[in-house]
């Protein structure tokens, strides 16, 4: 058993076994900033009495940049609890959150219990401002997303106690889910062939991703997209797709496609023909409510099926595991049945 895997059975089990009664009956009002954040409280809260929340971005929304409205600021105000991502990907937030924790009002950062568990990626240099800053994408691991969620669960136990049955039991089952996630991604991204997996992308978002399942990233702008790609930043991703004949390139859906067919453009100028993924990823955020990618475990689910279909249309020898039916959602038809003729781009 790995140290996450005995981190994460310490953090179920007072999930599975510990009860509560509601002690009030006063409402909850919690406001959530990223599309992660708005869904994991929508899975933890689901049908429990007195629980409400406002999710402030949506989907497509890119929280690098993102600056908080006049109504986002009520809303805040207004709420028992924030939860936002952390590690500096709501960066134009910091100054609210501050004021907000001075008011009383409970802020909770996703990144916590990864960053206290030693699981996040270190050591980027973002700006003058920021030196040595950690990799705010830890969601693209479903083992991090694990911690979270127990976390989160004890945490939300305790701000109220009279849900914390409820919220024990659901990070549970989650929990369980989230591992069925990961077990059945791993297989299939694992599939390629070591020497043939790499993830070039349009912003360093992925690097959980590819430690997660054993690929190597390159990514044309830096880890938030506040950082501008330049020519050199083009170039060094033309020689890596070049050097290493790597068919697909990656489109976010979060970013517009500009760099990535650059670098296409002049991959092809040197005699190396390759291609645009068959659809976007999810980076910093999720789809729209309601669809597949729409949910975590859909958004994490998509970006890998949407990678191993890819490869496999280039004529790369990838294994799709079947879906695990206890998993939910189930991804639709048109997702699952891949078509090698269309593209992110169309």
């Amino acid at each position: 058993m790995t140290c996450r895997s005995c981190l994460i059975l310490l953090l179920i089990l007072p999930l599975l076994f510990a009860t509560s009664a509601r002690a009030t009956e006063d409402s909850l009002n919690i406001v959530a900033t990223t599309t992660q954040a708005a869904d994991l409280i929508r899975i933890l809260s689901a049908d429990l009495d007195g629980v409400s929340f406002t999710a402030l971005m949506g989907a497509g929304v890119d929280p690098h940049l993102y600056q908080p409205t006049e109504s986002d600021i009520v809303a805040m105000n207004q709420a028992e609890m924030v939860i936002y991502s952390g590690l500096h990907l709501e960066g134009k937030f910091d100054a609210v959150f501050e004021a907000l924790s001075e008011q009383g009002v409970a802020i909770y950062a996703l990144s916590d219990p990864v960053k206290d568990a030693g699981f996040v990626i270190g050591g980027y240099d973002l700006s003058e401002a920021l030196i040595n800053v950690d990799d705010p994408h830890f969601w693209f691991d479903p083992r991090n997303w694990q911690l979270t969620v127990a976390d989160l669960a004890e945490t939300l136990a305790a701000l109220d106690p009279a849900n914390a049955a409820g919220y024990r039991a659901k990070a549970a089952v989650y929990i369980e889910q989230l591992q069925l996630l990961y077990d059945w991604a791993d297989a299939g991204m694992r599939s390629v062939a070591e020497g043939q997996r790499y993830l070039v992308t349009s912003h360093d978002a992925f690097q959980y991703f590819g430690a997660a399942f054993g690929w190597r990233m390159q990514a044309i702008q830096g880890m938030s997209t506040e950082d501008e790609a330049g020519v050199g930043d083009i170039l060094e991703t033309v020689d890596f797709v070049v050097n290493n004949e790597i068919p697909v390139l990656f489109v976010e859906s979060s970013i517009p496609p500009d760099t990535i067919e650059a670098v296409i453009e002049a991959v092809r100028a040197q005699g190396w023909e390759a291609r645009i993924g068959l659809r976007e990823l999810f980076g910093d955020a999720m789809g729209e409510p309601g669809s597949f990618g729409g949910a975590y475990v859909g958004m994490l689910a998509q970006n890998a099926l949407t990678i191993m279909q890819s490869y496999q249309c280039m004529g790369v020898a990838v294994v799709i595991p079947p879906w695990p039916p206890d998993l939910l959602p189930q991804p639709p038809d048109d997702l699952w049945n891949a078509d090698c003729e269309g593209s992110a781009t169309g």
